[in-house]
């Protein structure tokens, strides 16, 4: 891991500056490049360009040389501009992080021990919590169904996006939503670019549906942290945020609960 990690840095590192001059704030590239620049590195095309270029976009920062050109308060994103186009743009700092004021809503745990017991990963599991929990329809406020997940597709001007689980949904006025779910595991960071691919996916598929952009994320194994995402000026904006504590029957007592009806 070590090895590919570090190579993906050099080939990022070698594509970037490829276009990259002083004052620049975008420019445009393609998949095709990436195989120019490993043939001037000398070196083979990784099997599967997408988690390099995913990688950075999603998972880690990029390396220090290109971190250095940009100005303060401004960072540089990878954007998809559509099937095997993306561009470098600078854009604001835009950090979503769980509210450490926030206080945790407790939940009875209702996921089945055998399905955490074989999950394998982090995001697969989160998931898992979410759907047998009905976390999202708790977060939200409507009765949510899950209607895919791992959805690979493609949105115009945008090309291939993945969301982890769509969920359809109505309120009681008969209103329907569409709600685009992203988990986050591990070193995953929220991203101002998935939540625009996922609201774009929502306008051009289901134009007649109510979009609510969803990401979850672990704060620690029993707690998750539940936001309700818009993006406003290419910047991820806050429309609300939870946390759920899962927890047993011990430890919601009828004490508990009748602190709670006061509270609310």
């Amino acid at each position: 891991m070590g090895k590919e990690k570090n190579l993906y840095s050099t080939i990022i590192e070698n594509l970037f500056f490829m276009f990259y001059s002083e004052g620049k704030t975008e420019f445009s590239f393609g998949r095709h490049e990436i195989a120019e620049i490993c043939e001037i590195l000398g070196t083979s095309v990784p099997k599967n360009i997408g988690d390099l270029l995913y990688s950075f976009r999603f998972r880690n920062p990029l390396p220090q040389k290109i971190l250095d050109t940009a100005p303060e308060e401004l960072e540089w994103v990878i954007f998809s501009e559509g099937i095997a186009k993306y561009k470098f743009k600078l854009t604001k700092i835009n950090r979503i992080l769980p509210n450490p004021n926030l206080i945790n809503i407790k939940i009875l745990d209702a996921t089945p021990e055998i399905i955490l017991k074989h999950t394998q990963n982090d995001e697969q599991a989160l998931l898992a919590i979410l759907r047998y929990n009905r976390l999202i329809d708790i977060f939200l406020g409507i009765t949510v169904y899950s209607l895919q997940n791992h959805l690979r597709t493609t949105v115009k001007q945008v090309g291939q996006i993945e969301i982890d689980e769509v969920y359809v949904g109505v309120d009681k006025h008969g209103r329907q939503y569409i709600v685009p779910v992203q988990a986050k595991g591990g070193k995953d960071q929220l991203s101002v670019v998935q939540t625009s691919q996922d609201i774009a996916f929502c306008g051009e598929k289901y134009p007649e549906l109510i979009c609510k952009s969803v990401s979850a994320q672990f704060i620690n194994d029993t707690e998750i942290a539940l936001f309700d995402l818009i993006v406003e000026d290419e910047m991820i904006k806050i429309v609300d945020e939870k946390h759920y504590k899962l927890v047993g029957k011990g430890d919601l007592d009828s004490a508990e609960l009748l602190r709670l009806k006061s509270t609310y």
